[in-house]
């Protein structure tokens, strides 16, 4: 011990720093007041520390085809990383590690750069030899990265620029604004949402919130495919929002978003909507359906029937008194919510699409991916592929899984 420092006595803690927690620690330390543009030479220089090197940072694209490199000095910039074709891709869909040996002998690393449990892109590092130690540090360090571009991305538009891979609406640039992260997962519940199509929606959208043991979840559509459409779609998600926060029901949630659209567009214009509040431990359902498609109740892998119930006029009407369904869930059951605009595309002359065609999509879905997120994305692209590539409406898929238990149960580490 060097000339100075104290030894831990009896009864006192150890609060000396190993190397790792030193790196993340000055990592963390230097982040938080630091220019966004410095950010990725920052973690290229903490990397170095640990024997990194060729450090990439891949962000997701809004479309959730690739994976596009971030710029910055010392940062690797290469072509895009297609998610459904790539080691970087197999470590977005699956949140793990992947591990690459290179010709040279060393070791190309793939980390999952996660917010939460939403997979907001990928950090790939070369290592010359890799060992568990460095396995644990650079997920952390993973972990900290992810938790930098998140926090950093509301001071730049640095990162948006990144993910975009093709011109934006000013609807879709309104709508991507208001969206919370497209998925999560906690023991007792996993859920993900894809819009599109990604660069031009306008209408529809989708809301969330986990308030104890109570998920809370809107999938809206407002009428037409313009900025008015984008308009109502963000009254409609923030009166949600704020009805939601003042802890009123369904039906008062109802009444609140009815009023504002009809306030303030008049009787001519609509939004169309499912509320839903799931008890996380007892599995117990409840939705208002204001004009959207039955959701489809998925067990097993393959969808059982459609969750049909009385149906409520869409918000902005005015006065309807809503609707109140109910059902209960059983362990790993999954609800698939949907818009309109999945269903009724189609070529001119043709029949549209339909719920038939739907669920033979949704029964390959098992054993196609690992996780909702994954799974949700592998329909999107399966249902765009059966529909001939056409994506003329607004379309949203949005999927939970209950799994059960009691959050106060779990065991923290």
């Amino acid at each position: 011990m060097a000339e100075g420092e104290r030894k831990p006595g009896r009864g006192m803690v150890d609060r000396s720093e190993g190397f790792g927690e030193r790196l993340l620690g000055v990592l963390l330390d230097r982040a938080h007041e630091m220019p966004p543009q410095l950010i990725a030479p920052l973690i290229a220089e903490e990397v170095a520390r640990v024997g990194g090197r060729d450090v990439s940072i891949l962000l997701q694209d809004y479309a959730q085809v690739v994976l596009a490199p971030l710029s910055g000095r010392r940062l690797v910039v290469a072509e895009p990383e297609l998610i459904s074709d790539s080691h970087a891709g197999t470590a977005f869909l699956t949140a793990a590690t992947v591990e690459v040996t290179q010709d040279d002998g060393g070791v190309r690393m793939y980390l999952p750069l996660l917010d939460g449990s939403d997979q907001v892109g990928v950090m790939a590092v070369t290592m010359d030899t890799v060992d568990d130690d460095d396995r644990r540090l650079l997920r952390r360090l993973a972990g900290l990265v992810a938790d930098m571009v998140v926090t950093k991305h509301t001071y730049t538009d640095q990162f948006f620029q990144a993910r975009r891979r093709e011109p934006m609406s000013v609807a879709a640039e309104i709508q991507w604004s208001l969206l919370p992260p497209l998925s999560m997962a906690v023991p007792q519940v996993a859920l993900a949402g894809m819009l599109e199509p990604a660069y031009r929606i306008a209408g529809d959208s989708f809301d969330y919130a986990l308030n104890e043991n109570v998920l809370h979840v809107a999938v809206i559509d407002a009428m037409g495919h313009d900025l008015g459409a984008a308009a109502m779609a963000t009254i409609a998600i923030g009166t949600y929002r704020h009805a939601r926060r003042a802890d009123v029901d369904l039906v008062e949630i109802y009444a609140f978003m009815d009023r504002a659209i009809d306030e303030q567009f008049g009787p001519d214009r609509f939004v169309t909507a499912q509320m839903m509040r799931l008890d996380t431990t007892t599995g117990h359902l409840q939705w208002v359906n204001a004009g959207h498609p039955a959701p489809l109740l998925i067990r097993d892998g393959r969808v059982l029937h459609p969750l049909e119930g009385p149906t409520t006029l869409p918000v902005g009407f005015g006065g309807e008194q809503p609707r109140m369904n109910e059902h209960q869930l059983q362990r790993g059951d999954r609800l698939l919510c949907y818009t309109d605009g999945v269903i009724e595309e189609h070529v001119s002359g043709q029949e549209p699409f339909g719920e038939e065609q739907l669920i033979r999509c949704v029964n390959r879905m098992t054993g196609q991916a690992s996780g909702v997120r994954a799974e949700v994305r592998w329909l999107s692209q399966a249902l765009m592929a059966e529909r001939g590539g056409l994506t003329s409406d607004d379309a949203t898929l949005f999927l939970i899984e209950w799994r059960g238990g009691a959050a106060d149960h779990l065991a923290v580490v």
